[in-house]
């Protein structure tokens, strides 16, 4: 799972320095060459796109090296953690909803992936089946029953999830 994303992050990364190595450069020559750079529209683009490129490629290098730190050994096996498929029944809303917990850049609400960082993903980590999670949002508290659950490493292994005892 972190390795997609590593491959992905790395493919932004490749592009955005491919851009400002060999593109902007080019557009910045050629806005420059148009006159006066004071009341150059295309030049100070040209600067600003240069600008939010180096800050993104900063900010993936961060990412991918907070990445490199994710250690799947300190993933509980018995809790909801990163790579969690969690089954929960939602009390508020009276229906049975399925999450699978995801970094922040793989989240996709309506895939049904939540990321560990979001309302939802903070209530339930480190949550066992028949535990409730209760989530504030801006419509008031949701509870958040958990039905089953299946980590990172069941999946791996191709085991069961596991389920709440009747």
């Amino acid at each position: 799972m972190t390795d997609q994303i590593r491959r992905k992050l790395q493919e932004e990364i490749n592009a955005l320095e491919h851009e400002l190595v060999h593109e902007l450069p080019k557009e910045i020559k050629k806005a420059a060459a148009l006159g006066d750079l004071s009341e150059n529209a295309e030049y100070h683009m040209a600067k600003q796109r240069q600008e939010y490129v180096k800050a993104r490629v900063r900010q993936l290098g961060k990412r991918l090296a907070d990445l490199s730190l994710i250690n799947m050994n300190n993933i509980p096996r018995d809790k909801v953690g990163l790579g969690s498929t969690v089954k929960v029944y939602d009390n508020t809303k009276g229906e049975e909803v399925e999450y699978k917990l995801v970094t922040s850049e793989e989240s996709d609400v309506a895939a049904g992936k939540i990321s560990t960082t979001s309302p939802i993903g903070r209530a339930l980590l480190n949550k066992k089946v028949g535990d409730e999670a209760v989530v504030v949002t801006p419509n008031g508290k949701r509870e958040l029953e958990i039905l089953s659950l299946s980590t990172i490493h069941d999946e791996a292994e191709g085991d069961e999830p596991k389920q709440a005892q009747a």
